[in-house]
């Protein structure tokens, strides 16, 4: 199965500051994990920045334009709300990680691999269309959708969050927009609040809350309520928000997940890409802030989909 790594050296240059857990050393945990044999088929690019017009998509321009404006000098950081910072290199990274997931949706569709991962930074699915918020710029998964549909003619599109924290952001851009499903497991009550069973948009929305503790028996349950949502919407492509930190060993939550519960719900939604869309599937990092466990969780994510 051809799958297309996504990388670029500018993500390890957004330094949120000593001691944040979105430090440049996940994506180093992550690139390493990516070195070893069993990767040596992934097919190598590097991300290109995202253009304006590909923003747009999901963000107003006044909003664009304000991120892209913040540019600290060396050494300096701005706080644009209590947990997301920008430093020196946080722009360009930004506009990477958002190029990443505009380059894989272009390989993808045009068949030139059947998926891709992007393994990036910042994350994205809290940026809301006109906010930054938790670690995040640019929505980079809505950002992925709306270009397969404007530059690919792409009908539907499906946007799955296995993140531990609720993709507010990802969820605000597309509510009102029929033609993007968004589906999330997240543990409730957590950061940031939002993501309850009933928030439903015009039917689009489908939210699997986990109690704190919960296992891999019942996160796998609750996936099981939501494939036939995913299945039944007959997407065109499928844009996975592939966060590690329901892992047991991260800090900033209580789930307790390993890594073949999240190759069992890669393979699954692999699955019904293979029926519903020629296996096009595109990837993107987003958290995960135990460095080995996230390691080894996208090891397990990127093997499924290197061979389901």
């Amino acid at each position: 199965m051809s799958v297309l790594l996504l990388s670029h050296r500018a993500c390890l240059r957004h330094d949120p500051g000593d001691y944040h857990p979105e430090c440049p050393d996940r994506l180093r945990a992550v690139l390493r994990a990516l070195e070893a044999e069993e990767f040596s088929d992934l097919i190598r690019g590097e991300a290109p920045e995202a253009t304006v017009e590909q923003l747009e998509r999901a963000h107003p321009r006044n909003y664009v334009d304000a991120i892209m404006q913040v540019r600290p000098g060396p050494g300096e950081s701005v706080a644009m709300d209590a947990d997301t910072v920008m430093s020196e290199g946080s722009a360009e990274a930004a506009l990477r990680a958002a190029g990443a997931a505009v380059a894989a949706v272009d390989a993808v569709m045009r068949g030139e691999v059947r998926r891709a991962f992007c393994a990036t930074r910042p994350p994205g699915h809290h940026a809301e269309p006109a906010r930054p918020m938790g670690f995040c710029f640019f929505a980079n998964a809505v950002v992925a959708a709306r270009h397969a549909q404007a530059a690919h003619g792409a009908e539907r599109v499906a946007i799955l969050d296995f993140d531990v924290h609720h993709g507010n952001g990802s969820q605000a851009c597309v509510e009102a927009d029929g033609t993007i499903l968004y589906a999330s497991s997240h543990q409730w009550p957590l950061y940031p609040g939002t993501g309850d069973r009933r928030e439903r948009g015009v039917g689009n929305i489908f939210n699997a809350p986990l109690r704190p503790g919960a296992d891999g028996a019942e996160f796998r349950e609750a996936w099981q309520g939501l494939l036939p949502a995913i299945d039944g919407f007959d997407p065109q492509l499928l844009v996975i928000s592939a966060g590690f930190d329901a892992h047991a060993r991260d800090p900033l939550a209580q789930l307790r997940l390993r890594e073949p519960d999240f190759a069992w719900l890669t393979a699954e939604l692999c699955a019904i890409a293979e029926r519903r869309c020629g296996g096009r599937v595109v990837s993107l990092l987003e958290g995960g802030y135990d460095l080995d466990a996230l390691a080894s969780s996208t090891a397990a994510h990127v093997r499924v989909l290197m061979r389901a």
